[in-house]
């Protein structure tokens, strides 16, 4: 597989922008947590999300592709992928199934978003997900060789010919599917910041996509301006232009309110117990002016794409103050 010289129109499309896309997950008590999702996916197309996530953890939360799929079907422009699908969960010929079904059902607004998966521990969100789910949680090498035999069925089952694939994770004889309808395929996020992922974005991926916490421990600005340096150095070793990939950053809760007092107040809503080890450590809580302050860090270092997650998409406060407040306050970086 070779990687892009040219970027792909929707990663040259945000190069040198600022975006923000909306991740939502249902609380844990809604009684219809489908239904808050799609609610949550209208409210990122009404309010000027550039694009509508869902997580996969379908051991404790509504599962993607179906939510995605009805997205596709009550949205008109916000686009629509995953932060991250866990490779493992599905056979790839699945996956590239269900992601050329959900490009075409969405008129060609998808983004593909896969990852080796994480959830292998107690968390306190789905602790251990992979038991929990009976699959075996391979070590880390292994994970990442099977999800590149993931790509390469994919993008081999996508093509016009018959095709046949026997690696050491996964087989696939002379399956085809239809392709997206995106001639170059939906954009592909690979999620992760450790050297071999990198190195797996460089060669495979459209966009890399760093975050706090389980999704990288990129917290600072400092450690994305690290990381992405670490890409631009692979990038330059293999020949690939750097501006073919489009670098994107995770927030785990973005909770935004007018004034210091109206923040305080949420806070507390949201934790009368005081901050939990897991969402707590990775809140991002505070005013559009604060909230501005933090991402700007991260557009100097050299981010373009926010993934902004939201766990009550009921409060849309939160979500008219991240696109009418704090994204006009960022100022892009200069690309060459």
């Amino acid at each position: 597989m070779s990687f892009r010289t040219t970027p792909h129109p929707w990663v040259a499309e945000r190069r040198g922008r600022v975006n923000f896309a909306l991740q939502a997950v249902a609380p844990a008590d809604a009684d219809n947590p489908g239904r808050v999702l799609l609610r949550a996916a209208q409210s990122a197309d009404r309010l000027g999300f550039d694009g509508f996530f869902l997580g996969d953890h379908p051991a404790w939360a509504p599962e993607p592709w179906l939510h995605l799929g009805a997205a596709a079907l009550l949205t008109d422009r916000v686009w629509l992928g995953q932060m991250v699908l866990a490779a493992p969960y599905r056979n790839p010929l699945l996956t590239a199934r269900l992601a050329s079904d959900l490009d075409r059902l969405a008129g060609g607004r998808t983004v593909l978003g896969l990852g080796i998966g994480w959830n292998a521990a107690d968390y306190g969100i789905g602790s251990n997900e992979f038991d929990r789910m009976g699959l075996p949680y391979p070590p880390t090498r292994q994970r990442q060789d099977a999800l590149e035999e993931t790509i390469a069925i994919m993008r081999g089952v996508w093509g016009s010919e018959p095709f046949s694939f026997a690696g050491q994770f996964h087989r696939v004889e002379a399956a085809n599917v239809p392709p997206p309808l995106q001639p170059a395929g939906p954009p592909l996020v690979i999620a992760g910041a450790g050297e071999r992922t990198l190195r797996q974005v460089a060669r495979l991926g459209d966009i890399c996509n760093f975050g706090p916490g389980p999704a990288g421990r990129v917290d600072t600005p400092d450690d994305a301006r690290s990381k992405l340096a670490t890409l631009i150095g692979i990038c330059a070793e293999i020949g690939r232009p750097i501006e073919t990939v489009l670098p994107s950053h995770f927030t785990h809760w973005l909770l935004l309110a007018p004034d210091e007092a109206a923040v305080a107040a949420k806070v507390a809503r949201y934790f009368p117990n005081g901050l939990d080890p897991f969402w707590g450590a990775q809140l991002i809580a505070g005013t559009p002016e604060l909230a501005a302050a933090y991402y700007q860090g991260f557009v100097d270092a050299g981010i373009d794409y926010f993934i902004v997650q939201t766990l009550d998409p009921s409060d849309e406060e939160t979500l008219v103050l991240a696109t009418e407040r704090v994204l006009p306050m960022l100022h892009p970086r200069a690309v060459a």
